[in-house]
C-alpha cells in the first residue's frame, strides 16, 4: 500500500504545535507559583517583623514597669526608715493647722474626743483611749468589730473617753479616694452629730459593708449617706457629710500623723513605723503586736490594761483603776 508522503509531516507539525502551546502555559504556571511563593514569603516576613516589634515594645514596657516598681519600692523603704527631723514634723504640723476649713471640735493633732458628756468634754477621772484608723484598713475593721461593743458600753457609762483619729492612708488602693472621703465624712459627723459618730464608725467597719482592700469596689456617696442615716445621723447632716468639707484637712493631718514618733510600733517587723490601727491609753502606746503574738483575748487584755473587771462593763460609777492619767497595766 502506498503511503501518504504528507502524513508524517502533518503529525510532526501537530506535535510541534502542541509543545509550543504547553510551553507558555507551563511558564505562566511557574510564574504564578513563584509569585505566590514570593508573596507568601513577604507576608511571613511581615508577620515575623510585626511580632518582633511587638515583643520589643512589650519588653520595653516590662522594663519600664519594673523600673517604676523598683523606684516605688525604694521610695517606700526610704520613706519608712528615713530620719524624721523635728523641723519636718513641725512643718507638717503647721501645714495641717494652716488649712482654712477644719473642724472646731477636733484637737490640733486631728482627734475628736467623745465622752458620755459629748464632743470635747473629757471625763477627767476616766481613761482616754485613742484609736487611729483608716476605714479601708482590714486590721482596723477587725479591731473595731472585736473591741467596739466593749468601748461603746464603757463610753456610754462614762467609764472611758474615746478619742477617734480618722486618717487616709490607703487611697492608692481605691478608685475613688475612699479613705479620704470616709475620713472626711467621719470628721463632719463627729463635728455635727457626735452622738452618732461611734455608731457610724462601727457600721463603716461592719463585715458586710467594709470594702475589700485587695479587691476594692467603688462606694458611692449615696451609699455612704444611707449608712449614716442607718447609724442615726439626721438626713440633712448625712447628705452634707459627703461633700468633702474636710478633705484638705484630712490630707494634711494624714501626712503629719505618721511622723509622730509616739505612734510608731515598738515591736514586730514594723518597729519604728506607724501603722493602723494604732491605740494609745492615756497617751501611752498600747502594743497590739505583742498582744496579738500572745494569742490572747483582745477584750480581756484591754480590760486588764485599764483595770476594770468584765462584770463592771457599762456600769456607771465604776471607773477603771488606772484613772485618767495612769499607764496601761502590762499583761503578765
Amino acid at each position: 500500500m502506498a503511503q501518504n508522503p504528507n502524513k508524517k509531516s502533518t503529525k510532526n507539525k501537530a506535535t510541534s504545535a502542541s509543545s509550543s502551546t504547553r510551553a507558555p502555559q507551563n511558564a505562566n504556571a511557574r510564574n504564578r507559583r513563584r509569585a505566590a511563593e514570593e508573596q507568601a514569603e513577604r507576608e511571613q516576613a511581615a508577620v515575623i517583623a510585626k511580632e518582633r516589634k511587638q515583643q520589643t515594645i512589650i519588653g520595653i514596657i516590662v522594663v519600664a514597669v519594673v523600673v517604676v516598681l523598683v523606684a516605688i519600692a525604694g521610695f517606700s523603704v526610704w520613706r519608712a526608715n528615713r530620719p524624721v527631723s523635728e523641723a519636718t514634723v513641725q512643718q507638717s504640723y503647721d501645714a495641717a493647722q494652716a488649712v482654712k476649713t477644719k473642724p472646731s471640735g477636733a484637737n490640733s493633732r486631728g482627734g475628736f474626743l467623745i465622752s458620755k458628756r459629748g464632743l470635747d468634754k473629757k471625763i477627767a477621772k476616766a481613761p482616754t483611749v485613742e484609736i487611729y484608723m483608716d476605714f479601708l484598713c482590714p486590721g482596723c475593721g477587725s479591731l473595731n468589730r472585736t473591741l467596739d461593743p466593749t468601748l461603746t458600753a464603757m463610753e456610754q457609762a462614762g467609764q472611758i473617753n474615746i478619742e477617734i483619729y480618722p486618717s487616709a492612708f490607703l487611697d492608692s488602693l481605691t478608685t475613688d479616694q475612699y479613705s479620704t472621703r470616709t475620713a472626711s465624712q467621719v470628721a463632719y459627723i463627729a463635728q455635727n452629730d457626735p452622738d452618732h459618730v461611734i455608731a457610724f464608725i462601727a457600721n463603716l467597719f461592719a463585715e458586710d459593708f467594709q470594702p475589700s482592700e485587695s479587691d476594692y469596689k467603688a462606694v458611692s456617696d449615696a451609699t455612704l449617706q444611707q449608712l449614716a442615716v442607718k447609724s442615726g445621723v439626721p438626713s440633712d447632716v448625712a447628705k452634707k457629710s459627703t461633700d468633702g468639707t474636710y478633705k484638705s484637712w484630712i490630707t494634711k493631718i494624714s501626712a503629719y500623723t505618721p511622723l509622730r514618733k509616739e505612734l510608731w510600733n515598738i515591736s514586730g517587723s514594723r518597729k519604728g513605723q506607724m501603722t493602723t490601727p494604732t491605740v494609745r491609753i492615756n497617751e501611752n502606746y498600747w502594743d497590739l503586736v505583742s498582744i496579738g503574738s500572745a494569742n490572747s483575748d483582745l477584750v480581756s487584755d484591754f480590760l486588764k490594761a485599764v483595770g476594770l473587771p468584765e462584770s463592771e462593763i457599762g456600769t456607771s460609777g465604776k471607773l477603771p483603776s488606772i484613772g485618767g492619767t495612769g499607764k496601761p497595766i502590762a499583761i503578765s
